[in-house]
């Protein structure tokens, strides 16, 4: 594997292993409460593996095609900032209607956390996969801004727990 999608790639799961591990110790019904009408613990996860799964889907997909792909640039530079800035920022947004869809009703955590780690799994076969020349190939599709290439879908993938942290800590403090 690339050196740099190596270094992505850990990153993520430690982050992935850190918030599952703050977690395995809670009740099913702490992790499944969802007080106010708000996503339960466990439905917060749901959403992350759904939105990773689709976008390893949609790789794999483009990865059979990538040499006819172009690369990304500078436009796909600009976009990726603000895509992060906007995660990093405490604003709520609606999720996609096709992840919404696919995102599980599973209540087990250990469910949960074995489905995830099958989706990092087999995101790990395609960075593997994946030749340097193609590091910059628009292969990821962000359904907000558009095509990315696989190290801004690493990126993305670790601002999107990182945006969701907020609501874990929050639901971990009421009662």
């Amino acid at each position: 594997m690339n050196p740099r999608l190596q270094k992505l790639y850990s990153e993520i799961e430690t982050q992935r292993e850190m918030l599952l591990l703050s977690l395995h110790h809670l009740s099913y019904e702490k992790l499944n409460d969802h007080p106010q009408g708000k996503w339960s613990i466990n439905q917060i996860i749901a959403h992350l593996i759904s939105a990773e799964n689709l976008s390893v889907q949609y790789v794999k997909k483009k990865i059979l095609g990538v040499n006819e792909v172009k690369d990304t640039g500078f436009f796909e530079e600009l976009k990726m900032v603000l895509l992060v800035s906007s995660q990093r920022l405490p604003l709520k947004f609606k999720a996609p209607k096709v992840v919404v869809e696919k995102t599980s009703n599973e209540t087990n955590l250990t469910k949960l956390a074995e489905e995830w780690e099958k989706s990092r799994l087999d995101l790990k076969n395609i960075l593997e996969q994946l030749e340097d020349r193609h590091l910059q190939r628009k292969i990821y599709k962000h359904v907000r801004v558009g095509m990315l290439n696989i190290q801004h879908a690493l990126k993305f993938f670790r601002e999107h727990v990182r945006h969701h942290a907020p609501q874990v800590k929050y639901l971990l403090k009421q009662k």
